[in-house]
């Protein structure tokens, strides 16, 4: 019965789920702290209350956010940096690529090598946002006049780029606006 034993198999579906519980926590965290600088800590403030709401909601801990809250407004806290990237994909489907870093230049390098892999160039801004409109917390949802219906073979290409660029560590939210596939991340 060797390798057959109950914690074993806890085990490794535990270590999934941490990781995922990690790398959300992590994206929230790094949110949080961005609109602590902003508000100046002020958790009033619609930005960082709706950060904090959506942390709370994926279950992270009171004192993971409060710390976040203070990395945000400390003298010595390292500049995070929201930039957003716009490209279009398989089948001419938009996609805004929504990141938050502490290193402009190297995210910029990362996400380009990602997409060049992929044969899609970075769009020059505001190519694909307008395919977009802007929700009260900050996300875009797709205008329903530029959904698009991708056909199986852009499908497949479609989910290779939005999983790998969900796995980078420094975007927190893609956006498309094919059928299926709006909204990625957190």
């Amino acid at each position: 019965m060797s390798g057959h034993s109950k914690w074993s198999q806890i085990k490794r579906q535990k270590a999934v789920t941490d990781a995922v519980k990690s790398k959300t926590f992590s994206r929230f965290s790094q949110l949080i702290a961005l609109e602590s600088k902003h508000a100046g800590g002020d958790v009033t403030m619609p930005a960082l209350k709706t950060a904090i709401d959506r942390a709370k909601a994926a279950n992270m801990p009171k004192n993971n956010i409060d710390r976040a809250v203070a990395k945000g407004i400390s003298k010595d806290a390292t500049t995070l940096e929201r930039i957003m990237y716009e490209c279009y994909g398989p089948g001419g489907v938009a996609i805004l690529i929504d990141v938050l870093t502490d290193n402009k230049n190297r995210t910029t390098q990362e996400i380009k090598h990602l997409l060049l892999k992929r044969e899609i160039e970075l769009a020059s801004p505001g190519a694909a946002v307008w395919a977009f409109k802007k929700t009260d917390d900050n996300s875009y949802v797709p205008n329903e006049q530029t959904l698009l219906t991708a056909t199986p073979d852009d499908e497949e290409k479609i989910s290779d780029v939005l999983s790998s660029l969900d796995e980078h560590d420094d975007v927190q939210c893609v956006y498309t606006n094919a059928i299926g596939y709006e909204d990625t991340g957190d």
